[in-house]
Order: C-alpha cells, then structure tokens, then sequence
C-alpha cells in the first residue's frame, strides 16, 4: 500500500507520499513516482495509480507538470495524458474528479486548499521557485478561481532540512536580495563561505506573508531519511547515480 503522510488543516484528501509501497526497484524503489525518471514507465505508472488511488481518485485523473524550478502556475480545467502536463511549477483547480501531483526529492512539496470555496493548488518550491514567487503565484491563481487567501490551509511536505542543506553565497545573496530579513533563515555552515538554509521555514514564512490563513510544516527531512525518501543531495554527495522521486498529491473528490 502507498505510505503517505497528511496534515489536518488541509481538509481535502492530500497525501505526502513516501518511497514505499510502490513496484519499482533498484535504486528507484518502491513508489518512484517521476515520469522522466529513467525508471520503466509500467512501473512509474502504476505507482502513480496506487497514489490516486489511496486518495481515491482515478489514475488517469492524477495530473503533473513539466517542472522547470520557476513560478508559473496552470490552471486545470480537465486531464491530460500522464507525462504531457505543460511546463510550469504549480497548479490549482476547482474541478471536482481532479488529483494535482507534484514531484520531488529534496525541494518543498507545498498543497493547498480553501474548503470553502472549493479550491485546490499544489506548487514545487525549491529554492530557485520560491524566490522567484512560485508560493504567491499559487496563492494568486487560487484566489481567481475564488478562494480567499485567509481561507487557505497550506502544508510545506518532506524536503531538505536545515541541518542537511550546505549552501553557497549564490543561493543566500538571492534570497537576501529580495529581503535583508530572510537572514534568519541561515545559520554559519561547516566550512568557510558556506551556510546551512531553512527551506521549509522559508517557504512557510512566504506563504503567512502572502496572507495564507493556516500553515503548517511537516518539519521532515528528505536527505536524512533514506528509508522513507529519495534524495537528489544524498544522491549527489554518493557520487552520482539514478534517483526516484516521491509524490505529493491534493485530490478534489
């Protein structure tokens, strides 16, 4: 069975899906759910369908986007074959049958709801998105159809935590660019010139600023947990490799 976790003030059936339960295997075990992974494709699939499915939504209605680490959001208005999702990182929609998934292996998973008016929106934040404003475009494009921001329930899911996350002066000179404050999103790291990045705090701190009404963050590191999630750092400091990614999915059912 597909191993998920959720957070209450969602409402709608959500789930931060975990590498278990699935049929891959190798290094992509079990539930890879990324399409352009170099995993078998039968496989990916029907990982992707146990997900729907333990939401109960319909395989073919479990949508994804060609992710590109920026801020554009799509509005869906009906499915799309699997793997064909336009290139944007986030989406929202009011249609009811519909299931938003998004993929990742260290970047935040963040869904979103507003029980009332009937709107969903999941969004991909890595660093690069969530400078850029992929949180507040999602925010944004929920509200056009509807929603009010201080009505939205969000969840930051399992990504990179602090104490797992090294980074150089590129990644804080951006994120202090935009806002001299962020500088408590950053401790000294282990070596010279190098500092240890809160993303999930980051990304929760932005979607309060955007006027979210609720907010949680499932506070679970992706790098430090190989049982349960991939992890494109961990990959990286192994010294390469194929990787898997987990899924996270809002459905409106």
């Amino acid at each position: 069975m597909a191993e998920f976790l959720r957070t209450d003030p969602i409402g709608f059936p959500h789930g931060f899906f975990t590498r278990r339960g699935g049929v891959s295997a190798g290094p992509f075990a079990s539930l890879n759910c990324s399409l352009s992974s170099a995993d078998t494709r039968e496989s990916v699939l029907e990982n992707r369908a146990r997900a729907a499915r333990a939401l109960g939504a319909e395989a073919d209605c479990l949508l994804g986007v060609t992710q590109v680490h920026g801020h554009d959001v799509a509005v869906v208005t009906e499915a799309w074959a699997a793997g064909e999702g336009p290139r944007a990182d986030a989406m929202v929609t009011d249609r009811t049958g519909l299931a938003l998934g998004i993929v990742t292996a260290d970047c935040a998973p963040v869904l979103f709801a507003d029980r009332a008016a009937g709107v969903v929106g999941a969004a991909h934040a890595g660093w690069r998105g969530a400078v850029s404003g992929v949180i507040e475009a999602t925010v944004d494009a929920m509200i056009r159809l509807g929603a009010r921001a201080d009505a939205i329930a969000a969840a930051v899911g399992p990504c990179i935590g602090q104490a797992s996350y090294e980074v150089g002066p590129d990644l804080r000179d951006a994120v202090l660019e935009q806002s001299a404050a962020d500088t408590v999103f950053f401790v000294p790291g282990h070596r010279p010139d190098r500092w240890q990045f809160d993303l999930p705090g980051y990304c929760a701190a932005r979607l309060r600023a955007a006027g979210v009404g609720a907010v949680a963050n499932l506070g679970v590191d992706t790098l430090a947990d190989d049982e349960r999630f991939f992890s494109h750092r961990r990959r990286t400091l192994a010294g390469g490799g194929p990787i898997g990614h987990q899924i996270s999915v809002i459905a409106l059912v």
